[in-house]
C-alpha cells in the first residue's frame, strides 16, 4: 500500500520550518513535494504514457451507441495497462487528443482513466500542450487542474496533478497557466526542446540570445520560485520543462539553464530515445526528472515487465536520496 497524501505530509512536516504537524496537514502539498514523495516511496522516475488507439481495440458488443462502447473499451484498456505497470511508475500521462477524438465518450474515458491512475497511487499529468491568449489559457487551467465558477457553485475540471503547456505565445499566456497551477497546487511542464525530429525547424533556430529553445528555458527558470517545493521536493520546482530524450546532447545545457525544473523526458523506446543516456538530465534531486514511455510499455508482450525494466534503468542513472 503506497503512502497516502496525509502520510506524506506527516513524513515531511519536520522539513517545513516553523509548522506543526497539524498545520502541515491542513496545507496542500505542492506538486514538487508530491512527486518527490512518490519517487522516494517507489524508487522510480517512470511516467506511464497513455496514448490509446481505439482502432486497435475491440468495443464491447451488444446494443447501444458505438462511440460510447468505444469509450468504454478505451477506459478498460487504460485501466488494465495502469494495473499492470503502476507498481513500477510514479505518474501517468494521458495524451488528451487520444481521448478527445471520441467526443463526449472520450472525455468520460479520460475521467475514468484519471480515477484508475489515482487508485493505483499515480500522479496524473494531463498532456494536452495547451497554450493560448490569457483569457483562453485561464479556461484551460480551470479545465485541467481547477474548477469553473458558475451560478450556484463550482464545476470541477479534470483534477490532474500537472499539465503540459506550449509557451510559444509568450510570457503573458504562460503566466496565466502558472497562476492556475499555483492556485491548485499543481505543476506545469512547458515545452522547451521537444522529442520530434521537426523540433529543429523552429526550436533550434538561432537568435541573438541563443537558440529559440534556450529562450523558452529562460521563461521556465524565471518562474521556478512560484511553484517551488518546500518539503520533500525542496530544491525542485513544479514549473517544469518538456525536454526530449531523443536529443540527449541538449540535456546538459537545459539543466544548466533550468536548475530547479523537473524535466519531463519523452521519446524513450518507440521514438528511439535511450533511457541509459539520460543521467545528465537530473539535478542532485532524485525527482528532478521523469522518463516517459508509452508504446514501449503498452505494446510490450509483458507491460509490467517492460515498466519494471525501465524503472531499473532510470533508478540506476538517477541520483540517490
Amino acid at each position: 500500500m503506497w503512502p497516502t497524501e496525509d502520510d506524506v505530509r506527516r513524513r515531511f512536516a519536520a522539513a517545513r520550518t516553523g509548522r506543526t504537524l497539524a498545520e502541515a496537514a491542513l496545507e496542500p502539498l505542492s506538486f514538487a513535494d508530491r512527486l518527490a514523495a512518490a519517487v522516494a516511496a517507489r524508487e522510480s522516475q517512470v511516467c506511464l504514457g497513455l496514448d490509446p488507439d481505439p482502432a486497435k481495440l475491440e468495443a464491447p458488443g451488444g446494443a447501444g451507441d458505438h462511440a460510447e462502447a468505444t469509450g468504454v473499451a478505451v477506459a478498460d484498456a487504460c485501466r488494465r495497462l495502469i494495473e499492470a505497470a503502476a507498481p513500477s511508475c510514479v505518474a501517468a500521462k494521458p495524451q488528451l487528443a487520444c481521448f478527445e477524438r471520441l467526443g463526449a465518450p472520450g472525455w468520460a474515458a479520460l475521467a475514468a482513466t484519471v480515477t484508475a491512475a489515482r487508485e493505483a497511487g499515480l500522479l496524473v499529468i494531463a498532456d494536452g500542450k495547451r497554450g493560448d491568449v490569457p483569457v483562453s489559457a485561464a479556461a484551460y487551467g480551470q479545465a485541467l487542474v481547477g474548477s469553473t465558477p458558475v451560478p450556484g457553485g463550482e464545476v470541477a475540471g479534470l483534477g490532474a496533478d500537472a499539465f503540459t503547456t506550449n509557451p510559444l505565445l509568450g510570457a503573458d499566456a504562460l503566466d496565466t497557466m502558472v497562476e492556475a497551477a499555483e492556485a491548485a497546487g499543481a505543476g506545469v511542464f512547458a515545452l522547451v526542446r521537444t522529442s520530434n525530429p521537426g523540433a529543429a525547424d523552429v526550436l533550434d533556430l538561432p537568435t541573438d540570445a541563443g537558440p529559440v529553445w534556450e529562450r523558452l528555458a529562460a521563461l521556465v527558470a524565471e518562474r521556478s520560485a512560484r511553484l517551488a517545493g518546500d518539503g520533500a521536493g525542496e530544491g525542485l520546482s513544479g514549473m517544469g520543462a518538456v525536454v526530449g530524450a531523443t536529443e540527449p546532447a541538449h540535456l546538459a545545457r537545459a539543466r544548466e539553464l533550468m536548475p530547479a525544473a523537473i524535466f519531463l523526458l519523452p521519446g524513450v523506446g518507440a521514438q528511439g530515445g535511450d533511457a541509459a543516456e539520460l543521467g545528465i538530465a537530473f539535478s542532485a534531486h532524485p525527482a528532478s526528472a521523469l522518463v516517459t514511455a508509452s508504446r514501449s510499455i503498452a505494446e510490450a508482450e509483458d507491460p509490467a515487465a517492460a515498466a519494471e525494466r525501465l524503472r531499473e534503468v532510470t533508478a540506476s542513472i538517477a541520483p540517490g536520496p
